[in-house]
């Protein structure tokens, strides 16, 4: 498979087995080649949403250790495109973590966003392209 760009969701239930999309996770991420790409405010937020498991956040960090994960992505680079893409979906509303992945899908056309959030079906690339997603049910 091509290079993934991984989002939040996928990180947490893969790390946490009490999850309801785990075995879901793991089983996808068996199929991937690492790295998995992404952004250091998606490993925040995972962070965040396990931090109340033992050894949750230090779970996400070692996988940036490990070079599971792959944080090459610079907002400071692409701060001007990423607000442009909050400030058009800003109904939804698009979060900065989810900002940065669609930039991060415009810079690399063929990687598709490993998510389980919906709004990625909504969210498109420049020029009205969707963006390619594996989610459950896919």
């Amino acid at each position: 498979m091509t290079s993934v760009i991984v989002d939040t969701g996928p990180l947490v239930a893969l790390l946490n087995r009490r999850d309801e999309h785990h075995d879901w996770a793991r089983d996808v991420l068996e199929t991937i080649q690492p790295p998995l790409f992404t952004c250091e405010l998606v490993l925040s937020e995972a962070c965040f949403l396990l931090q109340r498991f033992p050894g949750g956040s230090a779970a996400v960090l070692e996988l940036v250790n490990r070079r599971v994960i792959d944080l090459r992505f610079s907002l400071a680079d692409e701060g001007d495109r990423v607000g442009r893409l909050m400030n058009k979906y800003h109904e939804i509303p698009m979060s900065l973590a989810d900002a940065c992945l669609v930039r991060m899908a415009e810079l690399n056309p063929t990687s598709p966003v490993l998510t389980l959030d919906g709004d990625f079906r909504v969210y498109r690339k420049e020029r009205r392209r969707r963006i390619s997603v594996l989610m459950p049910g896919d």
